[in-house]
């Protein structure tokens, strides 16, 4: 097989998988509806399971509903029937995925949501089979050919699962107004837990910030003591009114020590909301050319509450 052959492969695999998966918003109706209602109804977690390649597909439906709001997690259909079918209980939802509906190590986890009524969502691209005869709530895969020639790999039909769970994961975390916010509490660590944190996150509380008046022999003192090369100054009730930068000193170098912050200071300097992203300060240091911001609360009493230094957000790993 020449190069040519591989790309024409890979381009038949690639469309007929994006058929497939316009077969499959075509076809979904209110079986779909009814599950998610289902799973939003529940008290418990949702028990995700299959066998094989739907097994997997299942470990991450169940990892993608976990991570946006609906407790879940997935359960091996061989080992449910040597103690696992304990991890079912009232409360929670069964979602069972087989391509043929007649996978039959799903059959002990099948009768036993039949026994203590447990609710079971059935996944299966086979009308009639015995899954989905059995389900509360059946979804039934278009009829669509896998993607290689002999049609036994499960390739279009996993395919196809795997979006039917975003699309159940998403209509849920929708339904629930789930925010960012709420993802990162799922996902503190890596890149989407740093471009997720808040200012308040990253800043210092200590601020380094002297009242208006304080001689530059003592606001230099400061800077050099907090070790931002910055120092803030406040008015009589405490509101942060300028910042002193190397900037300024260098402006002011001559007679520099017979000045005052005040004289010295650039006037209304940057801040930003403590409830803003990391990753939205980091963009506008970026954008000032700065190294430091104040941070603000808007509408409260203009005293600055924390620091963000650049540094603070790569060594968070916001970037």
């Amino acid at each position: 097989m020449d190069k040519t052959d591989l790309l024409k492969t890979g381009r038949r695999v690639i469309t007929r998988e994006a058929e497939a998966l316009g077969l499959l918003a075509d076809s979904i109706d209110g079986g779909f509806t009814a599950a998610v209602e289902l799973i939003l109804a529940a008290k418990g977690r949702v028990i995700v399971s299959g066998m094989g390649k739907s097994g997997h597909v299942g470990r991450k439906i169940a990892a993608t509903l976990a991570s946006t709001g609906t407790p879940a997690h997935f359960v091996h259909p061989a080992e449910a029937s040597h103690g696992d079918l304990g991890m079912l209980a009232k409360g929670d939802v069964a979602l069972v995925l087989s391509n043929s509906g007649e996978t039959p190590e799903l059959a002990d986890i099948i009768a036993y949501t039949r026994r203590f009524g447990i609710p079971l969502i059935g996944v299966a691209g086979r009308a009639g089979s015995t899954l989905l005869r059995e389900s509360d709530v059946e979804i039934l895969l278009p009829p669509a050919p896998e993607a290689c020639e002999t049609g036994i790999v499960p390739t279009t039909s996993t395919t196809m699962t795997l979006a039917l769970g975003d699309a159940i994961a998403v209509a849920l975390m929708e339904h629930r107004r789930f925010t960012p916010e709420h993802f990162r509490e799922f996902h503190p660590g890596g890149k989407l837990g740093a471009q997720l944190s808040k200012v308040r996150d990253l800043m210092h509380e200590e601020v380094p910030v002297v009242p208006s008046g304080t001689p530059m022999s003592e606001a230099l003192l400061t800077i050099s003591q907090k070790g931002f090369g910055v120092v803030g100054v406040t008015d009589a009730d405490g509101r942060l009114v300028g910042i002193v930068t190397d900037g300024d000193l260098r402006r002011h170098m001559e007679g520099l020590l017979d000045k005052t912050a005040d004289q010295v200071m650039t006037k209304n300097p940057l801040s930003i909301d403590p409830d803003a992203l990391a990753e939205e300060a980091l963009a506008l240091m970026n954008a000032r050319k700065v190294t430091c911001l104040f941070v603000v609360a808007p509408g409260g009493d203009g005293r600055a509450a924390g620091i963000l230094h650049i540094h603070d957000c790569l060594r968070a790993g916001v970037a």
